[in-house]
């Protein structure tokens, strides 16, 4: 019977084999040029962009919409965005909403974290309080106004606590689903190695249900923008200034319409910022330092 042993022998094919299997391995991380960046993703939402406005310009031409009660012309809007930038106050409309968006974020991280991993290691806390959280995710942050406002009165705490109850059953969530996609293999070689209690968490759960974590806090933070937005158009309150929400509720109330695309517009460019500038990079890190994302 012939022999189908087909095992390199040679000590030169076993090292040819060894630089296969690592070339197999090795992600290839060659630096994109300019042109592909500029194509790929700087065009694409500047082209979407400029058709919007193409679409919102076309329906004031043709006349299709000649209420300006209704809709108002893009030059319109660029008009009051401008006159808010020259009187000063448009830095001071995002940097209100900002400060206390990205504050109380940073409050439901510090909160939902440990509450997230201690739902993961007790079975019967988790049993006792998942189902909360889940119902707590799922109530609309403007629900909680009222209350708050019952509680606290009207001040800054006031709108933390609403964008506590908003962010931290999402953050919370993400947590406790990358945890239980951690496989089993990692826990039981962290406690060989002697990672056991907080150590075992620092340096094996933590690490390894990094992916649902990163997805909970870019959704804990959609919560948090939300839920503070809500708050600012419903409760107007001199001390507490004006953001981006009150903004959007200033126009309503006197009828103008570019105020309100202007309040818009500018609550959207900075949830899209944030996330941009802060929450895109930190995933695609995660996903890179795992292989499942290709630098370019």
């Amino acid at each position: 019977m012939a022999s189908t042993d087909t095992t390199p022998k040679d000590p030169g094919d076993l090292a040819g084999l060894e630089a296969g299997l690592d070339a197999l391995e090795t992600v290839q991380t060659t630096r994109k040029p300019l042109r592909h960046t500029l194509t790929q993703k700087v065009l694409p939402p500047v082209v979407a962009v400029a058709l919007v406005l193409a679409v919102w310009q076309s329906l004031i031409t043709f006349k299709i919409v000649d209420d300006p009660t209704k809709l108002p012309a893009p030059a319109d809007v660029w008009g009051v965005l401008e006159k808010a930038w020259l009187q000063g106050e448009l830095l001071g409309y995002i940097w209100t909403s900002v400060s206390r968006g990205l504050l109380g974020f940073c409050l439901a991280l510090l909160i939902a974290t440990p509450l997230g991993l201690l739902l993961a290691r007790v079975k019967l806390i988790r049993a006792a309080i998942g189902p909360i959280l889940s119902g707590l995710q799922s109530l609309p942050s403007v629900a909680w106004v009222p209350p708050a406002v019952i509680w606290l009165g009207l001040n800054n705490q006031m709108m933390y606590a609403v964008i506590l109850l908003g962010a931290v059953p999402s953050i919370a969530n993400g947590l406790l689903s990358g945890v239980d996609q951690v496989p089993p293999l990692f826990q039981r070689a962290g406690r060989t190695l002697g990672a056991t209690g907080i150590k075992g968490t620092w340096h094996i759960t933590l690490p390894a249900a990094l992916p649902g974590y990163v997805a909970g806090l870019k959704q804990g933070w959609a919560f948090s923008w939300r839920s503070l937005m809500a708050a600012e158009i419903i409760v107007s309150f001199p001390d507490l200034g004006v953001g981006l929400g009150q903004l959007l509720e200033n126009g309503r109330n006197a009828s103008d319409m570019a105020m309100v695309f202007e309040a818009i517009l500018l609550i959207l460019t900075v949830g899209i910022a944030i996330d941009l500038l802060i929450f895109s990079p930190l995933e695609r890190r995660v996903l890179r330092t795992r292989g499942l994302l290709v630098k370019s």
